[in-house]
Formats: C-alpha cells, sequence, structure tokens
C-alpha cells in the first residue's frame, strides 16, 4: 500500500473534493461527462478518458462505452461516449446497465465464495465432491475447491451445449456432468464449466438460488441497485443491447443474457447472467479498496482480499486474473492489481497498491462478436490512466 499516504496528500495539494463515497450525492445524471473531483489528478484522467474512448468509437471498436477511475474515497473521473446502439439511440451514462458477461465470475460468484471461506462453510482446499457428492466421474473426486477457482480442475473451456438443448434441465444436466479432460493440476484452462460448478456449490452450502444469495448479502449490502440477473423488462431501454443473434433468437439481444449457455439455463449462471452500471461497479471497487467495507457494508476482511488476490497459477489468482505483461491490465499495473474481463467488452482492474481502479464497460459485440478491437483499447486506457495517475500524485505530494 506505499501509494495510500501519497494518494491522500494529492487530495489536499491538488483540490480533490469528494463528497463522501455514495455517489448519488455527487454525480449528475444524464448523459453529460461528470466531472466528479476537481484538481490536477482528475483533470489529466479526465483528458485520458476522453481521449482514448472518443478514438476508440471512431474506430468502431463498439458503438458506446462508459469509463469511470477511482480511489477508495470515490470517482475521480467517468466518461460515456457513443450511443447504446449504432442506432440512433442515448449516450452511455453512469446509469447505463451492461452485460457484464464473464465479470460475473467476479463481481458474484468469487465475492460469494469469498464469504463462505471466510464463514468457514467452505474449504478451498476440499474436494468439490464433499459439498456436492453426486458429481461423479472419472478422477472428478481429484477436483478441489481450489482446482476450480484457478481453472486447473481439468474441465474443458467449454462445451456448445446450446446446440443441444434449449430445456434449461436438460443444459443444467449437461453442464453438471461434463467429464474432465485432464488430471486436476495439469494446465490452467479458462472454464465457464467450473465457474457453472461453483455456482451450484454456493446454491448447495446456502440453500438459496445463486441470485438471491448474491442479491440478499453482496448486491443489497453495497446498495448496488443496477446490479441483477434477468432485469425487469421495465429496464431494458437502459441496458445497452449485444449481438444480434441470427443463429438462435433470431433478435438484437438486449435485456437478457448474451451468453448462449447462461440463457438457457433461465439467465441465472455463475460464469455468466449478471448486469450491471458504472455506478454499481465503482463502489464494488471502492468496497475492495476500503478492506472490504464501505458505507458500514462489511462483505469480507482484509484477509479474505488478500488470500484471493495473491498469485495462484499462471496469471491466476482466486477466481481473478492478474497481470501478466500482456492481458488487458496493459503494462503499469503493479503485481498487487487483480481484474478480469468479460466476452462483451467488460472489464475492471483494481491497483491495491496505488489505490486505484479502472473499470470499462462497452458493447463491443454489437452487431457482431468479430469485431474485437476491445483488447487494444483495455490495454491503451490501463497504461494511460496508471502513467497519468503516477505522474501527477507524485507531482502533487513532492510539492
Amino acid at each position: 500500500m506505499r501509494h495510500r499516504r501519497s494518494v491522500s496528500l494529492s487530495f489536499v495539494v491538488a483540490g480533490v473534493l469528494f463528497a463522501g463515497c455514495s455517489h448519488a450525492a455527487v454525480r449528475p445524471s444524464g448523459s453529460a461527462p461528470a466531472q466528479i473531483a476537481s484538481g490536477p489528478l482528475a483533470a489529466g484522467l479526465q483528458t485520458d478518458l476522453q481521449s482514448i474512448l472518443d478514438r476508440a468509437r471512431a474506430d468502431s471498436a463498439f458503438p458506446g462505452a462508459f469509463a469511470v477511475v477511482g480511489t477508495h474515497a470515490g470517482v475521480l473521473a467517468e466518461y460515456g461516449v457513443g450511443q447504446l446502439d449504432w442506432a440512433p439511440s442515448p449516450r452511455p451514462d453512469e446509469h447505463t446497465m451492461w452485460d457484464l458477461a464473464s465479470l460475473s465470475k467476479v463481481i458474484g460468484l468469487t465475492t460469494a465464495m469469498m464469504q463462505l471461506v471466510e464463514q468457514h462453510r467452505v474449504d478451498l482446499d476440499a474436494p468439490l465432491q464433499r459439498y456436492i457428492p453426486t458429481w461423479t466421474g472419472k478422477n472428478k473426486e481429484k477436483v478441489t475447491v481450489r482446482h476450480l477457482l484457478t481453472h486447473t480442475a481439468g474441465l474443458p473451456a467449454f462445451k456448445a451445449y446450446d446446440q443441444i438443448t434449449h430445456d434449461p434441465d436438460s443444459m443444467a444436466v449437461l453442464m453438471f456432468n461434463t467429464p474432465l479432460d485432464t488430471l486436476p493440476s495439469v494446465r490452467m484452462v479458462y472454464s465457464d464449466i467450473g465457474a457453472y460448478m461453483l455456482g451450484r456449490l454456493v446454491e448447495q452450502i446456502t440453500g438459496q438460488s445463486l441470485d438471491l444469495y448474491e442479491h440478499d448479502y453482496i448486491f443489497q449490502p453495497l446498495q448496488m441497485r443496477e446490479t441483477m440477473y434477468r432485469p425487469p423488462i421495465a429496464l431494458w431501454n437502459r441496458i445497452a443491447p449485444t449481438e444480434v443473434d441470427s443463429v438462435q433468437r433470431h433478435r438484437k439481444v438486449r435485456g437478457m443474457v448474451h451468453d448462449e449457455r447462461a440463457y438457457y439455463l433461465g439467465g441465472v449462471s455463475a460464469h455468466a447472467g449478471l448486469f450491471s452500471s458504472g455506478h454499481d461497479l465503482a463502489r464494488f471497487a471502492e468496497m475492495y479498496l476500503n478492506g472490504g467495507i464501505l458505507d458500514g457494508a462489511r462483505i469480507f476482511s482484509p484477509d479474505m482480499i488478500k488470500l484471493f488476490t495473491a498469485h495462484q497459477v499462471a496469471d491466476r489468482a482466486l477466481g481473478w486474473q492478474k497481470p501478466n505483461g500482456t492481458n488487458s491490465a496493459g503494462h503499469k499495473m503493479s503485481a498487487a492489481a487483480f481484474g478480469h474481463t468479460g466476452f462483451t467488452g467488460t472489464s475492471i482492474w483494481i491497483d491495491p497498491e496505488r489505490d486505484f481502479y479502472v473499470i470499462l464497460l462497452s458493447n463491443r459485440v454489437d452487431p457482431t462478436r468479430n469485431n474485437n478491437k476491445i483488447g487494444r483499447v483495455r490495454v491503451t486506457l490501463a497504461d494511460s490512466l496508471v502513467s497519468t495517475y503516477d505522474r501527477l500524485v507524485h507531482t502533487t505530494a513532492t510539492k
């Protein structure tokens, strides 16, 4: 946490002001960019956001995007660019809701697992069969909870089960019965099926459905009112659409999860299905940087953060991804940083050494998943923001 003192000093010297951690008190509504803080640090970060996102939109990397950066104390800068769709539509703002895709694995699932481990209801090194005895098959008795969280269980990445069945119960049976490809610990293969099984574990231990558990113990305490599975139709006009599905659903997907397996599971799965906003994800990141607590709501302890965000294998922590010099963290995040991406064009990176987070939300799959320009945008944005942050924090701290 070596930058924490410098950041606090920069707030005083640069005149950066916050109205507490409740964004509702400081964020204006509407589509115009909001300068949440004042001073050179906030202005420099705002300039980076606008420049990079404007160029990306002009390059057709996405129809629209929203990015927010901040510290444990609140938002430093945010910016919405483009439109919710390529057709005439509103500009994204902090309350626009996005299909998080695989960010569901960390915002929902990993947070739930951290709580259950802290409560001693789950042992990371226990076999999954301790909790789900019916999960049987060759070598499955060797798979631990840790294997599943680090994607080293030996499971395949995914299977196109949506081409076999559209029935939720049948889909669940296929996911549950997927055999291992290899023994555990042989290799790291990022697996939606492994995340799905951890979601089943949460339900088995808590006696609640995954969506209800996450609402009751994560999103509601954090006042993340725009974070949910299966958003009601009344909210769809605030949700950025994703892909034109010409194969199965025969429509532009909006308000329903983009991931086909999650969709046919009924819209709720640990690997995909969550929708959220920049406003809510900023609160989530600030909770992590505050040691697991925000506005009096304790989600888990600082010890759980250290445990789950420490490097495990390859570029993985427990649930979270770590910087490796080639992924979406860019080249300048500290070794303490952790984050994740979502297939639809979403990403979050939290750097506790700097006391800094970067969130980018987009619908790069609108109208097609074949648009892969988001990869360059993520790296450019992370590198530029970290460089500006370091430069201006250092400058104001030494004055």
